[in-house]
């Protein structure tokens, strides 16, 4: 589809793959930077409100681009999509917090991770139909409907996401370290940076199989482009099953960094058996799925790891800055695994992957421990 698309760019610009990169390394660097800044917007004036801004942002972002006449004009947009993408997880999170319940979050979390996984793998339908039949200009201003039909759908719903807080279930947690004083208190934390340090970690390895596990598959499997593809569709599908079973496991355990660390320390093992590349071609696909499952599994566990070490009233600050980690590893991890592409080490990515995931599970461990040792916050 990157061809495809990256075909009717260039007869329109005449852009290089590493302009049409540029203008990735733009959204990504803006989202990272504009996550943290959100966190502490949706601590001041809430979540709701953070929400459909960024909403918004992504709907002027995608008519400016279907506009667009220059590179300059591509970039800007690039500027403002990013933007908008950076409100999601510290506004979402926060609105998960205050508004349900500590038994349901687990599998609130996992209806949160299956929706981002769903729209991952719809977009590149929605947008590649489109623009085969209309162009890629009609195609934008399609997708520039559904932020704004986003909006009219919170407003309508508005009454769900206002009000009082869930109450919290069991006795009343004891103020923590940097819940007060200035609004920088809580980067003191330890925990905090323990968790920006995971983020970043899983995003490297997410960020590989992104973007070169089919291409690797190829080449060390020599598998078609279609059965290959189908390794990351089966990634992806198995991630929004892991995340179900996940929402379950989360909601019957306050230690998720136990379930953090044995989903990845699985998913780690099978990308070094894919790396191995002593199975058979047809295995490497179902062992795509299995790796998947394991990341998916962790999902849940991992945003509630990420409450648990969040202080008291900086519940967006803290997803704020600790989820700028994962567009930091997003932005970083195709020229890392693009370099071993170019240097004709297929198995190397696998390794790479299996190493980060690997890698991740100290980090949980790390924040878990910490979090043990400290009640844990209310729900900001």
């Amino acid at each position: 589809m990157r061809d495809r698309l990256h075909g009717k760019e260039e007869s329109a610009f005449g852009l290089s793959y590493a302009e049409l990169g540029f203008l990735m390394t733009v959204f990504f660097v803006v989202s990272g930077i504009g996550q943290a800044m959100a966190g502490f917007l949706v601590d001041r004036v809430g979540p709701q409100r953070v929400l459909s801004g960024g909403i918004g942002l992504l709907g002027v972002s995608a008519l400016l681009l279907s506009q667009a006449q220059s590179y300059p004009v591509l970039l800007a947009g690039s500027l403002l999509a990013g933007l908008g993408n950076s409100v999601f997880h510290p506004a979402d999170f926060t609105l998960l917090n205050r508004r349900v319940s500590a038994p349901r979050l687990g599998h609130a979390f996992s209806i949160h991770g299956i929706s981002g996984n769903l729209g991952w793998a719809a977009a590149p339908v929605f947008l590649a139909g489109i623009a085969q039949v209309a162009g890629w200009r009609f195609a934008l201003l399609a997708a520039a409907c559904i932020p704004f039909a986003v909006l009219a759908l919170l407003f309508a719903c508005r009454g769900h996401l206002e009000g009082p807080p869930a109450v919290p279930v069991g006795p009343r947690p004891v103020q923590r370290e940097g819940d007060g004083g200035h609004v920088l208190a809580f980067m003191r934390l330890p925990a905090v940076w323990m968790c920006f340090a995971f983020f970043l970690i899983t995003a490297l390895a997410l960020g590989g199989i992104q973007s070169f596990s089919a291409s690797a598959l190829r080449e060390l499997y020599g598998v078609s482009l279609p059965a290959a593809t189908a390794g990351y569709t089966a990634y992806m599908l198995a991630s929004a099953a892991g995340m179900v079973w996940g929402g379950f496991l989360a909601s019957k355990t306050d230690r998720h960094d136990r379930t953090i660390a044995i989903a990845f320390a699985a998913a780690g093992a099978f990308a070094l058996l894919i790396a191995s590349g002593i199975v058979p071609a047809w295995m490497s696909l179902v062992l795509m799925g299995a790796v998947g499952f394991g990341a998916g599994v962790a999902g849940p566990s991992r945003d509630l790891l990420i409450r648990a070490a969040a202080p008291k009233n900086a519940t967006g600050r803290v997803y704020g800055v600790v989820y700028s980690g994962l567009d930091i590893g997003l932005s970083l991890a195709p020229l890392m695994f693009g370099a071993l592409m170019d240097a004709s080490h297929p198995a190397a990515v696998f390794v790479g992957i299996g190493l980060f995931q690997c890698l991740a599970i100290l980090s949980a461990v790390s924040v878990g421990t910490r979090s043990a040792r400290t009640p844990p916050a209310a729900p900001a």
